[in-house]
Protein backbone atom coordinates (compact mmCIF):
# COMPACT_ATOMS: atom_id res chain seq x y z
CA UNK A 1 0.00 0.00 0.00
CA UNK A 2 2.66 2.64 0.81
CA UNK A 3 2.10 5.85 0.17
CA UNK A 4 -1.03 5.38 -1.36
CA UNK A 5 -3.88 4.95 0.77
CA UNK A 6 -7.20 2.64 0.12
CA UNK A 7 -10.15 3.52 1.54
CA UNK A 8 -10.58 2.84 5.24
CA UNK A 9 -14.08 4.29 6.59
CA UNK A 10 -16.60 6.94 6.67
CA UNK A 11 -16.96 9.13 9.83
CA UNK A 12 -19.57 10.29 11.84
CA UNK A 13 -20.25 12.99 13.99
CA UNK A 14 -22.18 12.60 16.62
CA UNK A 15 -23.12 12.74 20.65
CA UNK A 16 -23.01 9.16 21.49
CA UNK A 17 -21.52 6.95 18.89
CA UNK A 18 -22.81 3.67 20.70
CA UNK A 19 -26.39 4.82 19.73
CA UNK A 20 -25.59 5.77 16.46
CA UNK A 21 -23.11 2.68 15.36
CA UNK A 22 -26.46 0.61 16.88
CA UNK A 23 -28.70 2.66 14.71
CA UNK A 24 -26.72 1.76 11.27
CA UNK A 25 -25.56 -1.64 12.77
CA UNK A 26 -29.26 -2.35 12.78
CA UNK A 27 -29.76 -0.69 9.67
CA UNK A 28 -27.33 -2.87 7.49
CA UNK A 29 -27.73 -6.02 9.40
CA UNK A 30 -24.22 -5.91 11.08
CA UNK A 31 -22.11 -7.53 14.05
CA UNK A 32 -21.89 -5.23 17.21
CA UNK A 33 -20.13 -1.99 16.68
CA UNK A 34 -16.65 -2.00 18.61
CA UNK A 35 -17.08 0.89 21.24
CA UNK A 36 -13.79 2.28 22.66
CA UNK A 37 -13.71 1.74 26.49
CA UNK A 38 -14.33 5.62 27.11
CA UNK A 39 -17.19 5.68 25.07
CA UNK A 40 -16.36 8.11 22.21
CA UNK A 41 -15.92 6.33 19.40
CA UNK A 42 -17.43 3.60 17.83
CA UNK A 43 -16.43 1.15 14.75
CA UNK A 44 -18.87 -0.66 12.75
CA UNK A 45 -17.14 -3.51 10.33
CA UNK A 46 -18.70 -4.82 6.99
CA UNK A 47 -18.93 -8.27 7.50
CA UNK A 48 -18.16 -8.62 3.44
CA UNK A 49 -14.98 -6.91 3.86
CA UNK A 50 -14.69 -3.04 2.43
CA UNK A 51 -15.25 0.16 3.83
CA UNK A 52 -16.18 0.64 7.83
CA UNK A 53 -18.84 3.40 9.65
CA UNK A 54 -16.84 5.22 12.39
CA UNK A 55 -19.04 7.23 14.57
CA UNK A 56 -16.60 10.24 16.70
CA UNK A 57 -17.99 11.61 19.86
CA UNK A 58 -18.22 15.56 19.33
CA UNK A 59 -19.17 17.34 22.33
CA UNK A 60 -21.18 20.17 21.62
CA UNK A 61 -22.68 18.19 18.28
CA UNK A 62 -25.65 19.81 16.18
CA UNK A 63 -27.29 18.29 13.18
CA UNK A 64 -26.44 19.11 9.85
CA UNK A 65 -28.10 22.38 8.45
CA UNK A 66 -27.21 25.20 5.80
CA UNK A 67 -24.79 26.68 8.48
CA UNK A 68 -23.12 23.62 9.23
CA UNK A 69 -23.23 20.72 6.23
CA UNK A 70 -20.20 19.49 7.03
CA UNK A 71 -20.00 16.80 9.36
CA UNK A 72 -18.46 13.61 8.07
CA UNK A 73 -15.47 13.04 6.81
CA UNK A 74 -13.45 9.98 4.84
CA UNK A 75 -10.24 7.93 7.10
CA UNK A 76 -8.04 6.72 4.23
CA UNK A 77 -5.70 4.20 5.40
CA UNK A 78 -1.80 4.02 4.55
CA UNK A 79 0.75 2.04 5.84
CA UNK A 80 3.58 4.51 5.28
CA UNK A 81 2.15 7.61 6.69
CA UNK A 82 5.71 9.92 6.06
CA UNK A 83 5.30 9.07 2.14
CA UNK A 84 1.44 9.15 2.04
CA UNK A 85 1.62 12.90 4.08
CA UNK A 86 4.29 13.74 1.13
CA UNK A 87 2.31 12.49 -1.48
CA UNK A 88 -1.13 14.03 -0.62
CA UNK A 89 0.63 17.61 0.05
CA UNK A 90 1.58 17.12 -3.50
CA UNK A 91 -1.70 16.51 -5.15
CA UNK A 92 -3.09 19.65 -2.82
CA UNK A 93 -4.20 18.95 -0.03
CA UNK A 94 -3.76 21.23 3.37
CA UNK A 95 -2.39 19.73 6.98
CA UNK A 96 -4.48 20.33 9.51
CA UNK A 97 -3.27 18.70 12.36
CA UNK A 98 -0.49 16.41 12.64
CA UNK A 99 -0.58 16.11 16.31
CA UNK A 100 -1.83 12.48 16.49
CA UNK A 101 0.77 9.64 15.95
CA UNK A 102 -1.35 7.59 14.39
CA UNK A 103 -2.99 9.83 11.87
CA UNK A 104 -3.28 12.97 10.41
CA UNK A 105 -6.18 15.58 9.62
CA UNK A 106 -6.10 17.05 6.02
CA UNK A 107 -8.08 19.25 3.71
CA UNK A 108 -9.02 18.73 0.14
CA UNK A 109 -8.60 21.41 -1.97
CA UNK A 110 -12.19 22.89 -1.43
CA UNK A 111 -11.68 22.52 2.11
CA UNK A 112 -13.42 19.02 3.03
CA UNK A 113 -11.31 16.81 5.35
CA UNK A 114 -9.72 13.80 5.33
CA UNK A 115 -7.43 11.71 7.21
CA UNK A 116 -4.69 9.24 6.61
CA UNK A 117 -4.18 6.84 9.21
CA UNK A 118 -1.75 4.22 10.41
CA UNK A 119 -4.19 2.77 13.21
Amino acid sequence: MGAVPTFGSTVFDCPDPAALAGFYRAVLDWPEPDVHADGDWARLVNPAGGARLEFQQVADYRAPSVERPQQAHLDLDVDDLEAAHTRVLSLGAKLLDDSPSTFRVYADPVGHPFCLCAC
